[in-house]
């Protein structure tokens, strides 16, 4: 990691139909489960609509965890 940045990457998760919306906590746990090395440092959570759509985002940053 370069000094002063405070994360590595970005993971965005995103749901439009009523169903994704309601699983997509689950899609975010079974991707941590699976990225164990990364560590979360911040994350937004983002909601949008127009009239027919609504559209639910949540942007994960995270960082390497040290391995040694």
């Amino acid at each position: 990691m370069v000094e002063g940045r405070r994360f590595d990457g970005v993971k965005v998760f995103t749901a439009t139909r009523a169903k994704d919306r309601e699983e997509l906590g689950e899609a975010i746990t079974v991707w941590l489960t699976h990225n164990s090395d990364l560590e979360p440092v911040e994350w937004e959570v983002t909601q949008s609509s127009d009239r027919e759509f609504h559209c639910l985002t949540i942007t994960i940053f995270y960082k390497r965890r040290n391995r040694g």
